[in-house]
C-alpha cells in the first residue's frame, strides 16, 4: 500500500468518525432544516469527489472514488427531495371545488 493511498484512506476513516460524531450531536427537530440548509455544500462534495476521481491510476483507487461519487450523488439528490417535502408542508392545500346540487 502507497503512502499516499494510506494518508487518503486515513482521512477518510476520519472524515466519516467525524462526520457520525457531529450529526449525531444534532437533534431530530433540527436535522431536516440543516439538511436542507445544505445543499450547496453537498454540492461542494459532489465536486470534489469528481475531482479526486479524476486522479485514480488503480482499481482500488476507481472503486473508491465510484463510492465517493455515489455517496456524494445520494446526499445532493436526498437533499433536495427532504427539502421539496419539508417545503410541502407549507403550501396550502387546494380548497376543493363546490359542487352544485342536482335537482330532480
Amino acid at each position: 500500500m502507497s503512502e499516499q493511498l494510506l494518508s487518503d484512506v486515513t482521512v477518510f476513516v476520519l472524515a466519516v468518525l467525524v462526520g457520525f460524531e457531529v450529526i449525531g450531536k444534532v437533534p431530530s427537530t433540527l436535522h431536516t432544516p440543516l439538511m436542507s440548509g445544505t445543499n450547496a455544500i453537498h454540492g461542494v462534495v459532489l465536486v470534489g469527489a469528481v475531482l479526486i476521481a479524476s486522479t485514480a491510476d488503480d482499481a482500488l483507487s476507481y472503486v473508491l472514488a465510484f463510492v465517493a461519487v455515489a455517496f456524494a450523488a445520494m446526499n445532493v439528490t436526498g437533499g433536495y427531495v427532504v427539502t421539496d417535502r419539508m417545503l410541502g408542508m407549507f403550501r396550502r392545500r387546494r380548497d376543493p371545488v363546490p359542487v352544485k346540487e342536482q335537482r330532480p
